[in-house]
């Protein structure tokens, strides 16, 4: 798969499959923006961390403290006469609020001022189901909504287009469906913009109350008229005439719901697709309402915005019931409401089987540093020596499956909210604490901080400090010794706490008595009226070096008496008789103390001695030979194919997508459309993901019920999980892997048991396998090719069968990253051939 950085070099009409935000990167770049800032954010992190972060030569990139840092950063970079992009996510929009609002009336020429916004109306990764356009139109900004991937990196043009013609802020608000899905673009010719000259002055960036007034004046009457003007023209309305009767106005990514539930019920109304959405082409909506003979509709994500802007205009639409919680539409919901109006001849009845699948909540990583603090929070609560820990945002969150907190408010809140408790309840000073993560603190966090020193507000604040901004990939804080670009910086976490004027202790987080006894000490000092912070420091474990993450210790089996304590991480797993082992996933804790071996009373978790260590064997595979380019014809393959995958985090989801996308832009597909969406933000490794992929005449990452080839399931019990079998089409079939996973937070006989999987799925038409076994006995003993295995099976099953093998050998290799994964991945792929 190509760089970040070769694509956006690539020729004008060359085709990629991307994510959404990284196609909206390549647009930025493209369209000849000069600087992108942001805070990161899931949905919106890639467009910076995963894109424009590896094209600096090309454009000025950062990472801010918070989003309203960042809008003040681009805000000034648009006075300097630059186009610019800050990214963030809906929690972040109101964090910038105040900056936000406030560039919106200025009317000084300046560079192009955009903001990407990515919505997360599940929410997958968020707390937010919000709809913020009713803010950013009451603040006079136009709102783009982009409808596919195409229009993701097609609309960096038209913002900035917008924004530098008519002096305003623009909004680009694009669905966490498509930001964290891919699709197939073509690219453009690239252009070059010229950074607006400096006035002489600049206070036409001055907004004391009266001339704000006069400026909000002129946004409502003037600039937002002008825009709407422009609008009515624009091809950012397209209408597709169809043979129904009735009719739909559909906007921004519901467009392709629309499209994929249409295809499946066979129906062909006429469609008026909007990607503007404030302000609103009135006149066109008129136009279009008027020509529709029968019902017509209003289908979008969020809340009702639009279907009331159209309703204000007199026009009788059919939108969501009154008091609808349906903030995102699927196929499957969207067939449903359209049924309750028009006579359709399609069941959407959701097959529930009796056996339910194990509760598979996220967790944090094997080894994370996280774990000793919710050890020792978790037995603080059961003495009764902590009432209620205060939580924050981020992978800090994870630890309420620990019991180690109790709520979350926002980034940066969970001492200032401890501190209301307190004020209010002052002899619980000393039962309650607060943590969040170092990014968050540094964030907004340190502002509480400064609060509990100013009110007096006796307590224990917990920065869980792992120097990165993980929940979200890895990026750089200010407690990250370098910023993106990789500079230094002279930024201390634990002199900036210090400089607070509070007592400030810092502990190594692997050391679970340190942490308890630091955490009690504290506590014991709130009694008398202290503020505390404790910085409990420990590397994030995915920025550790593989060799440090290599096992160095192991069981004693005859000190073990088999009492669980250890199985504390999804590194360690139980045989029936509750005998512990560990398995592929353990980190060594990153080469720091082990917290497992901290836990064990017996002393039967212990060191391997250094002369009976020995070097993990590397297994031989043969080397690839060179791969013939082979050609397949367009009337051999279906119209469409669609695939879904139901696993476990870091079982690989995300390879299995990304050879399927390789394969086929090596067929004719590559002419037609390719779209893969995938699970992200909350699912961490050992939780529930599922993948979807779908080539040809498709629209949509979200597939409709009876849509679906093939189901792949590479965790057996996730074959269970609600609405995933109702995705099968008559006569499809089901790949299950015979592999178990039982989460730290079960217990062995929450898991179903096989046979009551087999019943529930005996009607259908099922191949078991076990691809973990199969590469095992490759010398695989990590398991990490068992989705190449499934692959190779899947290339022998209809309708994937007639796509020929050096397409998928070829797609196979332009993924794997050195001669030695790439025979691996060839060994597997021939031996997962011969599964059926």
């Amino acid at each position: 798969m190509a760089k970040f950085k070769d694509i956006v070099e690539s020729p004008t009409g060359s085709k990629f499959i991307l994510q959404g935000n990284a196609a909206f990167a390549l647009g930025v770049v493209h369209a000849g923006y000069h600087a992108a800032d942001g805070y990161p954010g899931t949905p919106s992190t890639e467009v910076i961390d995963r894109s424009l972060a590896h094209v600096q030569d090309k454009i000025k990139v950062g990472w801010s403290v918070n989003e309203a840092v960042a809008m003040g950063v681009a805000t000034g970079h648009s006075v300097a006469g630059f186009d610019t992009v800050v990214t963030m996510k809906i929690p972040g929009v109101f964090q910038a609020g105040d900056p936000i609002t406030t560039s919106a009336f200025y009317t000084g020429k300046a560079g192009a001022l955009v903001i990407f916004a990515a919505t997360d109306y599940v929410p997958s990764s968020t707390q937010h189901v919000i709809d913020a356009r009713y803010f950013f139109a009451s603040s006079r900004i136009p709102i783009l909504e982009p409808r596919n991937h195409q229009e993701m990196y097609d609309i960096a043009w038209h913002a900035a287009d917008i924004s530098r013609n008519y002096n305003t802020p623009v909004v680009v608000l694009a669905s966490g469906i498509l930001t964290h899905s891919e699709g197939l673009i073509t690219t453009k010719e690239s252009r070059e913009i010229v950074p607006r000259e400096l006035p002489k002055k600049l206070n036409e960036w001055m907004l004391l109350p009266g001339i704000a007034r006069a400026n909000y004046n002129k946004a409502t009457q003037e600039r937002i008229p002008a825009i709407q003007q422009w609008l009515e023209k624009s091809e950012l309305n397209i209408e597709d005439r169809g043979t129904e009767e009735w009719g739909i106005i559909v906007c921004g990514e519901s467009d392709i719901i629309v499209r994929e539930a249409l295809q499946k019920i066979d129906k062909n109304p006429h469609i008026l697709s909007l990607a503007m959405t404030y302000p609103i082409p009135k006149e066109r909506i008129k136009e279009f309402a008027s020509s529709v003979k029968g019902k017509l509709f209003v289908i979008e994500d969020g809340d009702q915005f639009l279907e009331e802007k159209i309703k204000l205009q007199g026009i009788n639409v059919i939108g969501k019931e009154e008091n609808s919680v349906i903030t995102d539409w699927n196929p499957k919901l969207l067939i449903e409401h359209l049924s309750q109006h028009i006579s359709i001849n399609f069941d959407t009845k959701e097959i529930i089987s009796e056996v339910k699948p194990v509760m598979r909540p996220p967790s944090i990583c094997p080894g994370c540093p996280y774990k000793a603090f919710g050890l020792a929070v978790q037995k603080l609560k059961k003495q009764k020596k902590i009432y209620a820990s205060f939580g924050d945002i981020g992978c800090s969150t994870l630890t309420y499956f620990n019991d180690a907190i109790d709520t979350v408010l926002c980034m940066g809140a969970s001492d200032s909210m401890r501190q209301g408790f307190v004020l209010s309840r002052p002899d619980m000073a000393h039962k309650t604490i607060s943590v969040l993560g170092d990014s968050c603190e540094c964030h907004s966090g340190l502002d509480a901080t400064r609060n509990a020193i100013f009110r007096n507000t006796p307590g224990v604040k917990v920065i869980l400090d792992n120097s990165i901004t993980a929940m979200t990939g890895g990026q750089p804080a200010p407690s990250t010794p370098v910023n993106l670009a990789g500079m230094p910086h002279k930024f201390n976490l634990e002199r900036a706490i210090e400089a607070e004027g509070g007592r400030t202790v810092v502990a190594n987080s692997y050391n679970l008595k340190e942490v308890e006894t630091v955490i009690k000490d504290a506590l014991v000092l709130a009694e008398k009226g202290e503020f505390t912070t404790l910085i409990l420091k420990g590397e994030c474990v995915q920025e550790v070096s593989n060799k440090m993450k290599t096992r160095t210790i192991s069981f004693d089996y005859e000190k073990c008496i088999n009492c669980g304590r250890c199985g504390i991480c999804p590194g360690i797993e139980f045989d029936d008789s509750g005998k512990p082992r560990f398995t592929e996933l353990c980190t060594n804790c990153g080469g720091n103390p082990q917290v497992c071996l901290q836990r064990c009373q017996h002393e039967a978790i212990v060191n391997i001695p250094e002369d009976q260590k020995t070097a993990t064997k590397i297994p031989e595979f043969p080397k690839v030979q060179k791969i013939e380019k082979i050609e397949i014809q367009k009337d051999l393959l279906p119209e469409s194919i669609r695939v879904a995958i139901r696993g476990i985090g870091g079982q690989g989801n995300l390879f299995f997508g990304k050879v399927l996308s390789e394969v086929t832009l090596l067929t004719p597909y590559a002419d037609s459309h390719i779209v893969k969406g995938d699970t992200h933000g909350m699912a961490q490794l050992g939780g529930s993901v599922i993948s979807t992929f779908s080539c040809g005449k498709v629209y949509s990452p979200v597939l409709a019920p009876n849509s679906v080839d093939v189901l792949v399931v590479m965790e057996i019990s996730e074959v269970l999980r609600p609405g995933f079998l109702s995705l099968l089409k008559p006569g499809g079939t089901i790949i299950l892997n015979k592999f178990k996973v039982i989460p730290v937070t079960a217990k062995p006989e929450d898991y179903p048991k096989f046979e009551d999987i087999e019943s529930a799925i005996k009607n259908y038409n099922v191949i078991q396998i076990d691809a973990n076994e199969t590469v095992l006995n490759l010398g695989d003993v990590s398991g990490k090719t068992a989705n190449v295995a499934v692959l190779g099976l899947l290339s022998t099953i209809k309708p994937f069968h007639i796509i020929p093998e050096e397409i998928w050998l070829s797609a196979i290799m332009s993924v794997s990253p050195n001669d030695f994964i790439k025979s691996a991945n060839k060994a597997a792929f021939d031996a997962g051939k011969q599964l059926i």
